[in-house]
């Protein structure tokens, strides 16, 4: 991680399929995600559309709290906490919003709060790959039940 996450970062898992008229400047936060470094959710979503491509905005907020005497440290581990449960649900990008640093009986912790995010060429969600999974996995499920 070589820059300082903050409100407003967006983090895009590497290897995501994009047009090469999309690319951006981005340098390495973990292993398999980049941090962007020159546009926000806005500029990065209006660059995607003009691509001709989609940056879904998820409504739910995901976030997680973490214990730490240094703050750095403590967003650093809380994110990796919001990757993992992002990489579950299968997106591709997370939007950092809002960092908040407090104290619980002395003890100083961070809560990282967050929007799943996601860049695909379709229109629909998770079109190609995951509506096949869940036909397949709904087909599946309703073999073993008859």
């Amino acid at each position: 991680m070589t820059g300082a996450i903050q409100a407003g970062t967006i983090l895009i898992e590497e290897g995501t399929l994009m047009p090469e008229c999309l690319r951006f400047e981005s340098e390495p936060f973990s292993d398999g995600w980049r941090a962007v470094t020159n546009l926000d959710g806005y500029g990065l979503d209006r660059r995607t559309r003009e691509a001709g491509w989609i940056f879904f905005y998820m409504a739910g907020e995901i976030r997680t709290s973490v214990f730490g005497l240094d703050r750095e440290e403590a967003i650093g581990r809380a994110v990796h906490r919001l990757l993992a449960n992002l990489k579950a649900e299968k997106f591709n990008s997370l939007e950092i919003t809002g960092i908040a640093a407090k104290r619980f009986l002395g003890l100083p912790y961070v809560t990282v709060s967050a929007h799943p995010r996601h860049i695909q060429e379709s229109m629909v969600l998770f079109h190609s790959t995951r509506l096949l999974e869940w036909n397949g996995t709904k087909l599946a499920a309703a073999l073993n039940v008859a």
